[in-house]
């Protein structure tokens, strides 16, 4: 891998492994709850090739689909590349050919028009289909059995919109799945598509309209009356990028917005709320009506926490004094004001994770990833550069409830929530971790947690033998549902 920039962005965690294969069976440490059966997805970016350009990003990598198979107390594990047009195009030149991060004015002549999207952001389950999706694109299924790539996906040419966000939303009562795509229209558009899914999987309603600007719009929330369209300051312009420039430059004294859409209405009623100067959101964990009122709850930054962006923006501020918290934007959709009550009510974090069954509800807990103050240093690696040291339960009542460090040379990633049916029971929390032996000498495993009592710390785990690539984000699949789905 010396080929690869040395920068944090292909060094410890980030390192290219571009592994596929299978692994039958894992060895077990400790005994998975008999309730565990399903098929853990994750989305993995991992460079197929090396690339052309000096200040190329993960977020740029070849997206892999990888399958953690729980089932009858064993774990099995595939992955393999998704074979976007982008993969197939560098893979037939057996170089790389497309340049800056989201920037086709940087590319080798040869790929012109090529779709660019990597899918390498989240899988998606609805209506027994696997997507993988990047929001720069529109997504890719895949076979969740044999994980072949079976095409870019426009839900049998329904969809017009020529992005699809990595974050959809499904409702747990309906079944529907939304979701929406910005940039919609074209390179540095304020267009926003907001599309609705029936539990067939048919795309049923899009609807399109303008955010006050071009905004890196990573994920959005649905309550049970409305759809919320968070929008920050990170913005792009294509005059610069038609010059070889970033596609995202980011703006301290600009105001933040989110608009609030009848979940089931027209996107003309469409209402705006005022949010604070400069900061950026994103992952939502959940947003709720209560009254006349909807609650959003995002985990906020004080700037846009990917370091390259701020670099590109010419913000010096360095990631541990980046501050910001878990904060709850109130909207009164009564009154008539279109400022927004922000108020902070818990401590900083990423990728957090709620219930299904809470999607769009008032919910009682919640995960999230963060960096313990007095924990061990963090390994290098993720799209910011530091992995999560840590592991939170929050509920909105009463706070952060329980957490779990891990140990020195340690990181976990973004966990997936397994339901059960036994009354009163939290389920279970799954998520892949790395142990740093030494230099660029990684070891990898699952661990299992009781959602409940995280501080117990993992309950059973399993080894992977080979190094695996952390995702980005990860979906998980109940057994019945994998098995009953057809291709």
């Amino acid at each position: 891998m010396s080929d690869f920039p040395r920068t944090v962005q292909f060094m410890g965690l980030n390192e290219p492994i571009r592994w596929e294969g299978s692994t039958p069976e894992l060895e077990i440490e400790g005994e998975i709850p008999a309730e565990i059966q399903g098929a853990f997805f994750r989305a993995v970016p991992d460079p197929a090739h090396v690339p052309f350009v000096e200040n190329d990003v993960l977020l740029s990598a070849d997206g892999m689909v990888s399958r953690i198979l729980i089932k009858d107390g064993k774990v099995s594990h595939d992955c393999r590349y998704v074979h976007t047009a982008r993969w197939q195009a560098e893979h037939e030149a057996g170089r790389a050919l497309f340049g800056r991060y989201r920037n086709p004015f940087t590319d080798d002549p040869s790929v012109e028009g090529v779709d660019r999207t990597v899918s390498n952001t989240t899988p998606v389950w609805h209506a027994g289909k696997l997507y993988l999706t990047k929001e720069d694109g529109r997504a890719y299924r895949v076979d969740p059995h044999t994980l072949e790539t079976l095409g870019s996906w426009d839900f049998d040419g329904a969809l017009k919109s020529e992005t699809m966000t990595a974050h959809v939303r499904i409702d747990p009562e309906t079944k529907e799945m939304f979701f929406f795509g910005y940039e919609a229209d074209g390179l540095a558009s304020k267009n926003i598509a907001y599309c609705v899914v029936d539990p067939q999987g048919n795309l049923v309603s899009e609807q399109s309209f303008d955010a006050p600007y071009c905004s890196m719009m990573h994920d959005f929330a649905i309550s049970e009356k409305y759809a919320l369209f968070p929008v920050f300051p990170t913005t792009s312009d294509i005059d610069v990028l038609k010059e070889g420039g970033p596609h995202w430059i980011h703006h301290q004294d600009w105001d933040s917005w989110i608009g609030v859409v009848p979940r089931g209405g027209s996107v003309e009623d469409v209402r705006w709320f005022r949010g604070p100067k400069g900061v950026h959101v994103y992952h939502i964990v959940n947003a709720f009506d209560e009254g006349g009122k909807v609650h959003i709850d995002m985990c906020q930054s004080d700037s846009n926490a990917f370091g390259f962006i701020r670099e590109d923006s010419g913000i010096t501020i360095p990631q541990h004094e980046l501050g910001g918290g878990l904060v709850r934007w109130t909207l009164d959709m009564d009154g008539d004001s279109e400022e927004a009550e922000v108020a902070v009510i818990g401590p900083p974090g990423d990728l957090p994770r709620v219930r299904d069954a809470d999607m769009g509800r008032p919910y009682a807990m919640a995960w999230y990833g963060t960096i313990d103050p007095e924990g061990p240093p963090p390994l290098m690696g993720g799209p910011v550069g530091i992995a999560f040291t840590a592991l939170l339960a929050f509920d909105p009542a009463r706070g952060v409830v329980g957490g779990y460090t891990v140990p020195p040379m340690h990181a976990i990633h973004e966990p997936v929530h397994v339901p059960s049916s036994q009354e009163g029971h939290g389920g279970w929390l799954v998520a892949t971790a790395d142990r740093m032996n030494g230099p660029d000498d990684y070891d990898s495993e699952l661990w299992i947690f009781e959602a409940d009592a995280i501080g117990k710390g993992p309950i059973a785990s399993a080894k992977f033998p080979e190094r695996i690539k952390p995702q980005v984000h990860g979906w998980w699949v109940p057994l019945a549902d994998y098995e009953a789905a057809k291709a």
